[in-house]
């Protein structure tokens, strides 16, 4: 592994990192104006994975959100719907203990507002109950802390809104994100990626340090010493430091990344341009669990 330092660097590098600067505006400003859930010509119906926004998993089972719903892999590997809903899930997320939470818009012809807030599933996604927020939120990050504190990014006003239950919500710093991490050691650290790079907070979200390191689309802390991230391009680096320094990995396959999830301190979930990928061992290979056949975009 080679460790990328935050001094000088080579022409190589910064001609890189400028590539992922504008690849990562590009996701900003796509991820910031999403179309109505299930447009366009990229639906694909239940028989395949489009548009993917989050990950998760529950024992052996990976779950996977997108522009049509929650999809599970079936026996022969094909996705498979879970549940009723075919809403588009544009943030997702599950606890600690189980319950699934996810926020976006819903399906064209459900009725209702525009925007789900947050919602939460206490059976695998089979059914979801309102918590907060509907018609005024749509998340499009979702993170818990250990004391099961939620945060939330909300892309339309750029703003992290924080909730010890799910319920009251209390608006904390301005900043323009794609994602964000909380640290599973300590409820009070915050990591968010921005155009100029990961910036964190040691105040719940209420202050952010400026941007200093690599510039990463998604970051996901799946345990103390299980900080990963992976950038515009695919390739998937491990934090240090509480996210100060970030080693390479290597680079997923399947191209530019949708989502990114860490279960654990060996287990990480990729879904890329043409499919979901799973690692065993901290990144070392990857499987493909499930194809992508469109995704373009990502958020």
């Amino acid at each position: 592994m080679q460790t990328y330092p935050t001094g000088r660097r080579s022409a190589t590098t910064t001609t890189a990192a400028l590539t992922a600067v504008l690849a990562l505006a590009l996701m900003l400003t796509a991820c910031s104006s999403p179309g109505p859930a299930g447009s366009g010509d990229d639906d694909a119906g239940d028989a395949s994975l489009s548009h993917v926004h989050g990950l998760g998993a529950r024992g052996e089972t990976l779950y996977v959100a997108t522009h049509e719903g929650l999809r599970t892999a079936g026996a022969d590997g094909r996705p498979v719907p879970v549940g009723d809903r075919r809403d588009d899930f544009m943030g997702f997320t599950i606890t600690a203990s189980g319950t699934f939470l996810a926020s976006g818009h819903p399906a064209p012809g459900s009725g209702g507002p525009a925007d789900l807030g947050l919602i939460a599933s206490t059976d695998s996604g089979r059914s979801w109950q309102e918590k907060s927020l509907s018609g005024e939120v749509d998340f499009h990050a979702l993170d818990t802390a250990a004391d099961a504190t939620v945060y939330g990014y909300d892309s339309a006003n750029g703003v992290l809104r924080v909730s010890a239950d799910g319920v009251e919500w209390e608006e904390r710093a301005a900043l323009r994100a794609l994602d964000i991490a909380v640290s599973p050691a300590d409820p009070a650290t915050v990591l968010a990626t921005t155009e100029t790079g990961v910036v964190r907070s040691a105040d719940g979200g209420r202050t952010f340090a400026p941007a200093s390191g690599r510039v990463l689309a998604y970051v996901s802390w799946g345990a103390p010493d299980a900080l990963f991230g992976v950038d515009p391009s695919g390739v998937l680096f491990r934090g240090g430091d509480g996210g100060g320094s970030w080693t390479r990995v290597a680079a997923v396959p399947g191209g530019a990344p949708q989502a990114l999830t860490v279960v654990d301190a060996r287990r990480v979930l990729v879904a890329t341009q043409d499919g979901v990928y799973e690692s065993r061992d901290a990144g070392g290979r990857f499987e493909r669990r499930m194809a992508v056949t469109s995704g373009k975009g990502g958020h």
